[in-house]
């Protein structure tokens, strides 16, 4: 049961503390409900001249062999060799389209250093696809896009308006669609003509040119681009701004031109391919016609119509051997033409790879992969140059490494398929020639005629062969595949991305709470003060007599008719004192020092209303001031000077001579503290104190003394063995929490008899502790008064 009721303890005091913190926040809570509202108030101003942010988002599929992309789009292509390089990387692309030449080239599209303002009745208004004019700038120089320029155009007519600087200075009247020659540039104002809305010739607008280098810098550090996630190849890309439509344009137009970049990069070898094709059928095409041509003039002039069909069989078996001579001339004709191509053709040149005749040997093979790999790194080396990369770049460095190194390689390579073809073909002439001797009866225009028919094949293979492959150039160009497929086009959000309105003013009114919280936190923190019987409880374990509330009248003397919250608190205190002097004898007067840490404390204001009070009930009161280094009774009551002094100084002296009856109260008695000496004490010590104590304590039926404070002086200490009880004054919002030391060590010591603490000088509020002692009769009527007094008086003043 004993833990039971501790622990109920417990939770009481618990609860008594957190409504005790409560309260003290809640009694300033007029600063609460300024703060709140200003906070807001400052909340709704900043989203009305905020400019908000809209978020515009489109996403795009990036061909990636790793994580799936276009190629099943084109697999009906796969024959013809095109998709064998088409390799892309997720992450490479990224950093492509968040390069500054593709973000330049969507700028400059979109004339987005051009921008257009106007006045609103709050903020300036950004406009874009709702302005009025459109401005357009041509023949400029390169310094004209370096910095920030500004020009107003003011409407005049339907027809005219006026071009002024920012600073208010006129240039002059125009036209509009007229040419306005400025300093290093020309400029064209353009009316618009808006829809579902009349043009308004009442409107200024401010043009104004910006850094190109600036804003293309803006938007790469506002345009955000990453994957949807890790094992797709779905990128979105976001852009926030203030006009919607102008970040929904500058994704779709930086899409646009990523593809495009892409397609003219993948059509780079197979423009190149086909104008060396074209280049080559020309040539082999004049060929042609002269071999055609002496076969007919040779036919004619031998007036030969068929060869003799004796010679059918040797005919028939050579067949194969001229065939397969056919085969290797037109190879090493096409191997020789690349490496005249490759010989005559610079470093940066892309080699055609797909001409070269194929077969299962691995030397047509290797040529053909060497060729590839040297294309790629033409390629990779040029988009490095495109982006940026300077003659000093490692990476730049290594590829044209590579690249001699690999055109070495290709050289090498063809030759020795040259020697290859030669040694296959030097074999077939020699069966050939065989196969000639055994038709050495054929006559002699059969054999020319066959050499004519010979390079009249070759020449026709190889012009055949030529237009199949610039189909096939043709079919790639046709068929070429942008990087990137539109998923979603850019769209921006319906309400704006920031300010969040919500947040914002969640925001506002938790500083509206939060600042006055810490004002009031910090203002508790630094006041080191005593503020409440709690603080005096916390810090010391001295008795504790109870606390008077602050007087309406500094000098006020309780009288029977006093009403006051100091009044009722005094006779509170008055009937705890009976608990704590209830072992004095009778016929003795119970005499109580009163006492305090430091001056001005109130003990004087203490000593003489709980002397009215009790001699108010029919008791024999005296007042006795004994605090004689600063006497503080005589700015209280009508008395003379002379007193306990000079009745210790002067021998035989009676101590009654020195007692004075005030007028208005029957019992009260003021035994004054007299003139102020030179060595109090030492006058102190004097026997005469200790019978006039014993005199004193016969006569009267309460003494109470009015004592000098206790930290200065050693007075109190002196006399304090005459006392039944001694009242500790503390001031509220005056002494310092770490003098209540002083008091403890009394305490504790048993310095000072029976001794407790009395809180002067309390904020009178109705709460528990006066609300109900003094809700009767007067207490109501010092409420009213207390409401009556104006509100903003209070606001500010310390509780």
């Amino acid at each position: 049961m004993k833990y039971n009721n501790s622990f109920s303890n417990q939770d009481k005091d618990s609860s008594l503390d957190l409504r005790e913190q409560f309260d003290r926040y809640l009694k300033h809570w007029i600063w609460f409900v300024f703060s709140i509202i200003i906070s807001i108030v400052f909340a709704y101003l900043y989203l009305r001249y905020t400019v908000p942010q809209y978020q515009a988002t489109a996403t795009i599929l990036v061909r990636d062999e790793k994580k799936g992309g276009l190629e099943s789009e084109l697999s009906a292509f796969a024959d013809l060799g095109l998709l064998k390089s088409s390799k892309s990387n997720v992450d490479n692309e990224i950093q492509i389209l968040k390069s500054r030449s593709i973000i330049k080239s969507a700028v400059k599209k979109l004339n987005l250093n051009i921008t257009y303002f106007t006045e609103g009745r709050v903020k300036t208004v950004e406009l874009y696809d709702k302005k009025p004019i459109d401005v357009s700038f041509f023949e400029s120089d390169d310094s004209f896009y370096l910095k920030n320029q500004s020009y107003v155009v003011n409407s005049k007519t339907d027809t005219t308006f006026e071009l002024a600087t920012p600073d208010g200075k006129v240039i002059n009247t125009f036209r509009y669609g007229s040419i306005i020659r400025l300093g290093n540039c020309k400029m064209v104002v353009t009316r618009k003509m808006l829809e579902n809305k009349k043009n308004d010739n009442d409107f200024s607008v401010t043009v104004k040119i910006n850094s190109l280098d600036n804003i293309v810098q803006n938007y790469s550090n506002r345009l955000k681009i990453a994957p949807l996630s890790e094992k797709s190849s779905v990128v979105e890309l976001t852009l926030n701004d203030a006009l919607p439509k102008k970040a929904e344009d500058f994704l779709n137009t930086l899409i646009a031109i990523y593809n495009q970049d892409a397609i003219d990069d993948k059509n780079f070898i197979s423009r190149n391919t086909q104008k060396f094709i074209d280049e080559r059928l020309k040539f082999i095409s004049e060929e042609l016609g002269d071999v055609e041509k002496e076969g007919e003039n040779f036919m004619t002039s031998n007036k030969l119509t068929n060869i003799n069909s004796d010679a059918d069989l040797f005919i028939k078996n050579s067949v194969d051997f001229e065939k397969a001579l056919i085969e290797t001339e037109t190879r090493i004709k096409v191997v020789s033409s690349m490496l005249d191509y490759l010989n005559s053709s610079s470093k940066d040149d892309i080699i055609p790879s797909n001409i070269i005749p194929t077969e299962n040997s691995a030397p047509n093979n290797s040529a053909v992969d060497l060729i590839n790999q040297y294309n790629g790194y033409i390629i990779e080396r040029n988009r490095l140059l495109n982006g940026g990369a300077t003659a000093k770049n490692t990476v730049l460095i290594n590829l044209n490494n590579r690249i001699d190194d690999m055109r070495k390689s290709v050289k090498e390579s063809l030759v020795r398929l040259i020697t290859s073809l030669k040694i296959k073909r030097d074999d077939l002439q020699k069966q050939d020639n065989l196969i000639s001797g055994r038709i050495s009866e054929i006559p002699r225009q059969s054999r020319e005629l066959k050499v004519i028919g010979r390079q009249q094949a070759i020449k026709e293979t190889l012009y055949l062969y030529l237009l199949q492959k610039r189909e096939e150039v043709g079919i790639s160009l046709a068929v070429t595949a942008p990087n990137a497929k539109i998923i979603d086009e850019a769209k921006a959000k319906l309400g704006p991305v920031s300010p969040n309105r919500n947040i914002i003013l969640l925001v506002g009114f938790s500083l509206g709470l939060l600042i006055p919280f810490l004002i009031i936190f910090l203002m508790d923190l630094l006041d080191t003060k005593i503020k409440n019987r709690q603080d005096i409880e916390d810090n010391i374990s001295v008795p504790f007599l109870g606390d008077i509330p602050k007087s309406e009248n500094e000098d006020e003397i309780i009288s029977a008719t006093s009403r006051s919250s100091s009044a009722e608190a005094i006779r509170i205190v008055r009937t705890n004192l009976e608990f704590m002097l209830n072992s004095v004898p009778e016929n003795q007067a119970k005499t109580i020092f009163v006492t305090s840490t430091v001056p001005k404390e109130g003990k004087t204001f203490i000593a003489i209303n709980l002397a009215s009070t009790i001699a108010l009930t029919g008791r024999k009161v005296l007042l006795v001031g004994l605090d004689i280094r600063n006497p503080k009774i005589d700015k209280y009551l009508d008395i003379p000077a002379k007193g306990i002094t000079n009745y210790i100084a002067k021998p035989n002296e009676k101590i009654e001579d020195y007692i004075i009856q005030l007028k208005d109260f029957e019992n009260f008695s003021v035994l004054p503290s007299g003139v102020i000496p030179p060595n109090p004490a030492d006058l102190l010590l004097s026997p005469k104190v200790a019978t006039m104590f014993e005199t004193l304590k016969q006569q009267y039926d309460y003494i109470i003394v009015d004592t000098a404070p206790v930290s200065l002086v050693t007075d109190t200490l002196l006399v304090a063995k005459y006392a039944d009880a001694f009242i500790y004054i503390v001031r509220a919002n005056f002494l310092d929490k770490r003098l209540l030391k002083i008091a403890g060590s009394f305490y504790e010591e048993k310095k000072l008899p029976n001794m407790s603490i009395l809180l002067n000088d309390t904020v009178w509020r109705k709460t528990y502790g006066y609300g109900y002692g003094y809700g009767y009769g007067y207490g109501y009527g010092l409420e009213e008064a207390n409401e009556k007094k104006s509100w903003f008086s209070g606001l500010f003043k310390k509780k």
